[in-house]
C-alpha cells in the first residue's frame, strides 16, 4: 500500500504554528499544548475535515505519546522524595485517590459515567510539566512550597500511570494476571537499570560515550531511544500499555544518569528537543484531530465539563490542605490550583479508555475539555496569587522581558 504524507504535513505544520503564534504574545500564559489540541480539532473531521488519521500520523502519534511519558519519567526528582515532604505528599495522594473513588462513585450513581474506577484514575493526575515552569517563573522551585508541589505532582504522575496499567490493560484479563505481568516488567526494568549502572562504571565505555556524544553519532540520545522503545515493546508484548514502558524508561534514566561530573550537560536538552520538537506535538495535534467535538453538542454531555473540572479541583486540590503546617497560608491555595492542573495524562488515558471502551466518546471529550480549562485557568490563577507576594513579584519583575515563557507540554 502506498503511503501518503499530506495528513502528516498538515499536522506538523500546525505543531509548528501553535508555539510560533504564542511566541508573539509572550505574556499570554497559555501552554502551547492547548492551542495544538484546539487547532487539531479545527483541522480534523469535527470542523474543517482537512486531516484524517492515517498510518503515518498514527505511528508518529504513538511515538509522541511514548516520548511524552518518557520525558515525564525524566522529570521525576527522586532526591526530593524523602523525609517529611514524601510522607505528606504520599498521604495527600492517598486522600486524592480515595476522594476520586468517592466522587466517581457518586457520579456513576447519578448516571454521569459508567466506569468510576477509570475516571477516578484519570482525575487523580497532575501535569508536572505544566507545574514546574510556573514554579520556575516564580522562583519557587527550591522552596519548601515548591518541593511539596513538585513531589505531590511526581507521586500523582507515577501512581496514576501504574494504576491505569494495572486495571486497564489491553490483553490481561484478571487483576492477578496484570499484577504478575506488571511485576515481570518491573523486574526486567530493574535488571536493565542495574546493568546500565554497571556499564557506567566502565572507564573505557565512558570514554567512548564522551567521544561520540556530540558527534553525528549522538550516542547517548540513541541509547536513550533504545531504552524507551525497548521497554515500550516489552510492555506491549506483555499486554500492558505504551505509557507504562515509556514512563519507566524515563525513570530509569533519571536514576542512573545523574551526571555529577557534568560530562554531558546537554543530554537531556537534546532529548527534549527530539520529543518536544518532533514527536510530542504530533501526538497533541492528532489528539485534537480525533476529538469528538460533536459529542459536546449534547447539553447533557456539555454539563459534564464543569462537573469534571470541579471534581479535578476537589480531588487534587483539597489534599493540599495538608501542606498548611509547612508553608505560608497564602501558598496553600496556590498549591491547590497547581495540583489541580492536568491535561497530558487526561489526553493519553482517555485515548486508551476509548480503545478499551471503558469511557464513552462524550465523557472522553468532556474530560479533555475540563483538562484544557484546568491548564488555562489554574496556573494563571496560581501566578496571580504568587505575584501578590512582594518578594515573588520582585523576582519575577527582575527577569529580562520575554523570559517568562508559556508553560511546557510535558506531563
Amino acid at each position: 500500500m502506498e503511503l501518503h504524507f499530506t495528513n502528516l504535513l498538515i499536522v506538523v505544520l500546525v505543531g509548528f504554528l501553535a508555539p510560533l503564534s504564542l511566541g508573539f504574545v509572550p505574556r499570554l500564559l497559555l501552554p502551547s499544548v492547548v492551542l495544538e489540541i484546539v487547532l487539531g480539532i479545527v483541522i480534523g473531521p469535527s470542523v474543517l475535515g482537512w486531516v484524517h488519521v492515517d498510518d503515518p500520523v498514527a505511528v508518529m502519534s504513538i511515538v509522541g505519546l511514548a516520548f511524552l511519558l518518557f520525558l515525564a519519567g525524566l522529570e521525576i526528582e527522586f532526591d526530593k522524595l524523602r523525609g517529611r515532604v514524601l510522607k505528606v505528599t504520599a498521604i495527600g495522594f492517598a486522600l486524592s485517590f480515595g476522594l476520586a473513588l468517592i466522587l466517581s462513585g457518586v457520579l456513576s450513581g447519578v448516571g454521569v459515567l459508567d466506569h468510576p474506577l477509570f475516571v477516578a484514575i484519570v482525575l487523580s493526575a497532575t501535569s508536572l510539566g505544566v507545574v514546574i515552569p510556573v514554579l520556575k517563573d516564580a522562583g519557587e522551585v527550591g522552596s519548601t512550597f515548591g518541593q511539596l508541589v513538585i513531589a505531590g505532582a511526581t507521586i500523582a504522575d507515577f501512581a496514576t500511570v501504574i494504576l491505569l496499567s494495572l486495571f486497564f490493560s489491553r490483553e490481561a484479563s484478571s487483576t492477578t494476571t496484570k499484577l504478575i505481568l506488571l511485576g515481570g516488567l518491573f523486574i526486567v526494568a530493574l535488571l536493565v537499570g542495574l546493568a546500565l549502572a554497571e556499564f557506567e562504571h566502565s572507564r573505557r565505555l565512558r570514554e567512548v560515550l564522551r567521544r561520540l556524544q556530540d558527534t553525528t553519532a549522538q550516542i547517548r540520545v540513541r541509547g536513550a531511544f533504545v531504552l524507551m522503545i525497548g521497554l515500550v515493546a516489552l510492555a506491549t508484548n506483555l499486554g500492558l500499555e505504551v505509557i507504562l514502558g515509556a514512563f519507566m524508561a524515563g525513570a530509569i534514566l533519571t536514576l542512573i544518569d545523574r551526571d555529577t561530573m557534568l560530562t554531558h550537560p546537554d543530554f537531556r536538552r537534546k532529548l527534549e528537543a527530539a520529543g518536544f520538537g518532533v514527536f510530542i506535538p504530533i501526538f497533541f495535534v492528532t489528539s485534537g484531530v480525533r476529538y469528538d467535538l460533536g459529542a459536546l453538542g449534547d447539553v447533557s454531555i456539555l454539563v459534564h465539563v464543569p462537573i469534571f473540572l470541579a471534581a479535578l479541583f476537589l480531588i487534587r486540590g483539597l489534599p493540599a490542605l495538608l501542606y498548611r503546617p509547612l508553608v505560608p497560608r497564602g501558598r496553600v491555595v496556590v498549591s491547590m490550583l497547581m495540583q489541580a492542573t492536568s491535561l497530558p495524562f487526561i489526553v493519553a488515558s482517555t485515548a486508551i479508555g476509548l480503545q478499551l471502551k471503558v469511557v464513552t466518546p462524550g465523557n472522553a471529550a468532556a474530560l479533555i475539555a475540563a483538562g484544557l480549562l484546568s491548564v488555562v485557568v489554574f496556573p494563571a490563577g496560581a501566578l496571580t496569587l504568587l505575584k501578590r507576594d512582594p518578594a515573588t513579584r520582585a523576582r519575577m519583575d527582575s527577569r529580562p522581558p520575554g523570559e517568562i515563557a508559556p508553560a511546557g507540554e510535558a506531563m
